[in-house]
């Protein structure tokens, strides 16, 4: 997925002069040859992610596409004043550029890790959030986020799905009579494997703001068993399912990372996924528990 992005804003800025590419050490080298072509269009700032973001607001108010870029904690939480002020409260756009997702990279601990970026940018109005789950829907989402001119917030993984699937709403996968499961990002092939045997319809979704929430309702019907499956804080878009179901009675199953303890063991990935229930073992356990 980041050998997708680098590729597609080098190749986009060939072609728009506004985009602007701002790093903060993480991954500079990879836009040499943008730097090369442009070089007043790609900035370093070192480890200042504050200023990043600063730098990023700056020069859209001049009127740039920015593009600011680290790993999800650098990126969101560290810089997350400076996120509400320099970009909302300026009502500027920039496209917001992770790596890392929850857990990618366990080895570097904790400080590597950000399972809540993104109910923390959901605290904060106006902003569109992509959750891929494969490079090629990188590619689509970031083209597309690049030609516009408000926030965006792209969160990439080394995880990823077998294929890619529409980036358009809720895109029903596989269709079943005894619940709705929505399937977020690089999720999706862990869902399917644990419900392979389950009769329950599952929901893609690659954007998860804006909600989709005409599609969640269409494909729930009358039917009142929800499973939400996101591969970061466990519960982040529950309001969002509440919101779109408020005239329908219904349950909801939400999981994801957890909230109730520090995982302070380094792991791997997928030994972190065992500890969140996130495995295919843990999914189909909770899903077949949940619908009885």
């Amino acid at each position: 997925m980041r050998e997708a992005f680098v590729e597609t804003v080098t190749a986009a800025m060939d072609t728009d002069p506004r985009i602007a590419v701002v790093t903060a050490d993480i991954s500079a080298g990879n836009f040499a040859e943008a730097r090369s072509r442009h070089p007043e269009r790609v900035v370093n700032v070192g480890i200042r992610e504050q200023a990043m973001i600063g730098v990023a607001g700056g020069m859209a108010l001049t009127g740039l596409r920015p593009v600011a870029h680290s790993y999800a904690p650098f990126l969101i939480e560290r810089p997350f004043e400076q996120i509400k002020l320099d970009l909302g409260h300026q009502d500027v756009g920039a496209v917001l550029v992770s790596i890392g997702a929850s857990y990618d990279d366990p080895v570097w601990g904790r400080t590597h890790q950000a399972p809540g970026d993104v109910a923390l940018i959901d605290t904060l109005p106006g902003w569109t959030i992509h959750v891929p789950g494969h490079q090629d829907e990188v590619r689509a989402l970031l083209s597309t986020a690049l030609a516009g001119d408000d926030r965006v917030y792209l969160r990439l993984s080394t995880r990823r799905n077998s294929r890619a699937h529409s980036v358009e709403g809720f895109t029903a996968v596989r269709t079943g009579s005894k619940g709705v499961v929505v399937a977020v990002g690089p999720m999706l092939d862990s869902v399917l494997a644990a419900t392979s045997t389950v009769d329950v319809t599952v929901l893609y979704a690659a954007t998860v703001r804006p909600f989709d929430h005409a599609g969640l309702r269409a494909a729930v019907g009358s039917n009142a068993n929800v499973v939400l499956v996101e591969p970061y804080l466990r519960g982040t878009s529950a309001h969002k399912v509440a919101t779109a179901l408020a005239d329908v009675p219904h349950r909801l199953l939400a999981l994801g990372v957890g909230r109730e303890e520090e995982v302070r063991a380094y792991g791997t990935a997928e030994q972190h996924d065992v500890v969140h229930g996130l495995d295919t073992a843990g999914l189909h356990h909770s899903i077949t528990h949940f619908l009885g």
